[in-house]
């Protein structure tokens, strides 16, 4: 193979293979969680609604000062169990919302979601905000908003003995499909709009 600059490609011994590159598993499961924090920026940018990603309480317990200019964080702890992924407000309505992934086909394991953050999603809706989750199946390349009203019975469901997933059937007929797009990459103001303005 000949390169634009006029220089000839090496092309391997025979008998020789190519060295395989490692996979780069730094990224993997964040994805989600970069099409959000991406599409917020652009609806922040546009002006459409103003939606942030919580910090994660975290104490900090041991520093270590190897230098003026840095400081590394030796210990640290959680505070306390965090609520939801993200909140904000849209068209005057306040939004609170999680953001799951799973690599499952054919359900989406309810280990996922854990006591407080029903607990809190449940106070968000009887105080008229609007709640649900995003998730994405990464293995099928497809994300569904879930209202967090329709995942409270499963929830229930499944403390009373019931399936500890939902279905990815249930979750095709009662979420709503968000298309991946180039700017806006997980449009779920789309959704809302249509669900409640």
């Amino acid at each position: 193979m000949n390169y634009p600059n006029g220089k000839k490609g090496r092309s391997p011994s025979p008998g020789k293979k190519r060295p395989q590159s490692k996979p780069d598993f730094s990224n993997r499961g964040m994805t989600l969680e970069e099409d959000i924090n991406q599409t917020n920026k652009a609806y922040l940018e546009l002006n459409r609604a103003v939606i942030h990603k919580k910090p994660t309480p975290v104490q900090i317990v041991n520093v270590d000062f190897p230098k003026r200019s840095a400081a590394v964080i030796k210990e640290a702890y959680f505070k306390q169990a965090s609520t939801t992924d993200y909140n904000g407000i849209y068209k005057g309505r306040y939004i609170d919302f999680e953001a799951k992934e799973t690599k499952n086909k054919t359900s989406f394991p309810l280990a996922n979601v854990h006591q407080h953050q029903i607990d809190h999603m449940k106070q968000v809706c009887e105080h008229g905000g609007i709640c649900f989750l995003i998730i994405r199946f990464s293995t099928l390349g497809e994300t569904y908003f879930l209202e967090a009203e329709k995942l409270f019975p499963y929830w229930e469901r499944q403390k009373d003995g019931g399936r500890k997933s939902i279905p990815y059937q249930e979750i095709v007929t009662k979420g709503y499909i968000i298309s991946l797009k180039y700017h806006i990459r997980v449009d779920y103001l789309h959704v809302l709009d249509d669900l409640y303005f």
